[in-house]
């Protein structure tokens, strides 16, 4: 027995949890403990400062800094235990339960390496410990081509049109219409290329760059974390280049609340795009947010996507409540039918009718389901146009860009 405590004892601690008292986190005991077995110990504030000087350090490949409401009067001393990690070669990755988005945006900064809210969600510290261990790629690997920034003309003074699109349940296909939509009004016709800037703000499951095989650049955080500051370069930096026609503003590359952002930040994003762009294509997050009001007051076209089931009827209800009970422009949102029923399908266009009924709506578009060849579109990175042309659903969604265009030719005209 002595022996084998003496090994155990000489066992090296490859991880540590940082907290004011880790019994406040004891979903995170039994995720360490899921995760590094025995090989992890546990530390205060003021302690962990000490062991970073300690040989026993050197074999510590993370630590989980633990915070919740009560720390955030410590952001310094929370700060000072990141940087002299990161000095010494150790991951972190920051628990936060209850915490500000600014106090995040901070931690983040200083060299946080994985966010992930508390209570812990399932499986996410055995995930975020294996980015942790997948080997960086050299800077010079990166392919530059694909990611090359928008140069932006200080003295643009365009007023580009802003068309938003939000999905009012999962799956419903907002994503999808988003970047397919903003690819068509780049691509009208070879002698009509209308400049065109597609905006991912669902900040937390953001697809567009998937959906167009971009990198997500940290100069997105950056940027909207200070707009005050933002000019032409700094914007013009943030965007990726989709074959030189869209240019493309992804989601942050981490995983952010959505009231990370303010409507004034929102507002001064939208205002500089539609400056320098014909078209501001907006992919919303599904859900209601502080700024949600700003874009739909700066919207010309407001899309909102359901499908023909009871969720979204359900949720276009609610979202119809919540807007007039704040004395919102409802009127503005334009109610488009995804996976809609076939020419021929009487029954399926009699309940199109009942639904739009009995919610007081106009489905103003239904566009047809494009089948599993949307799935292999998205997954391979690519629009419709390119992937599949002939596709039904590609084929609706060029119409609508048309039609999209040549309203604003003739609002362009009138005034």
């Amino acid at each position: 027995m002595t022996s084998e405590n003496s090994q155990s004892e000489a066992a090296p601690i490859a991880a540590c949890t940082i907290s004011r008292d880790v019994q406040n986190f004891d979903l995170l005991i039994e995720d360490m403990e899921t995760v590094m077995g025995e090989a992890w110990g546990d530390l205060g504030f003021t302690e962990a400062l000490a062991f970073f000087y300690q040989p026993e350090a050197e074999a510590v490949e993370f630590v989980a800094l633990a915070m919740d409401a009560e720390d955030e009067s410590n952001l310094p001393l929370m700060g000072e235990i990141i940087t002299q990690a990161k000095s010494r070669g150790i991951k972190v990755i920051l628990v936060a339960e209850d915490v500000t988005p600014a106090a995040l945006h901070k931690l983040l900064r200083q060299g946080a390496d994985e966010f992930i809210p508390y209570p812990l969600p399932e499986q996410e510290l055995a995930a975020a410990v294996e980015r942790l261990r997948v080997p960086e790629q050299p800077v010079a690997q990166t392919p530059a081509a694909p990611a090359r920034a928008h140069k932006l003309h200080a003295d643009s003074q365009r007023e580009g049109a802003v068309i938003v699109c939000h999905g009012l349940a999962g799956g419903s296909g907002a994503s999808t219409f988003a970047v397919n939509l903003a690819w068509e009004l780049a691509e009208l016709t070879p002698s009509e290329r209308p400049s065109v800037c597609l905006l991912d703000l669902d900040l937390q499951t953001g697809s567009v760059s998937t959906y167009l095989d971009l990198p997500r650049r940290e100069a997105v955080m950056e940027m909207l974390s200070e707009t005050e500051a933002m000019d032409e370069d700094i914007f013009g930096q943030s965007l990726v280049s989709f074959q030189d026609k869209l240019q493309v503003l992804t989601a942050p590359a981490d995983m952010v609340p959505l009231e990370f952002i303010t409507p004034e930040d929102i507002l001064r994003v939208v205002e500089m795009a539609r400056s320098h762009f014909d078209f501001v294509v907006i992919d919303m997050p599904h859900t209601l947010v502080q700024w949600t009001e700003t874009v739909l007051t700066l919207s010309h076209v407001y899309f909102a996507m359901i499908e023909l089931d009871m969720r979204s009827a359900q949720n276009a209800l609610r979202v119809k409540r919540a807007l007039q009970s704040e004395d919102l422009p409802f009127e503005k949102l334009r109610f488009l039918l995804n996976r809609g029923p076939k020419f021929t399908d009487l029954n399926g266009k009699s309940r199109v009718k009942r639904l739009a009924e009995s919610l007081g709506i106009s489905i103003d578009v239904q566009l047809p389901d494009g089948g599993k060849t949307i799935l292999h579109s998205c997954d391979h990175g690519q629009p419709l146009a390119i992937s599949a042309p002939k596709n039904p659903l590609r084929k609706e969604i060029a119409k609508l860009a048309k039609s999209l265009h040549e309203l604003g030719r003739s609002d362009a005209e009138a005034a």
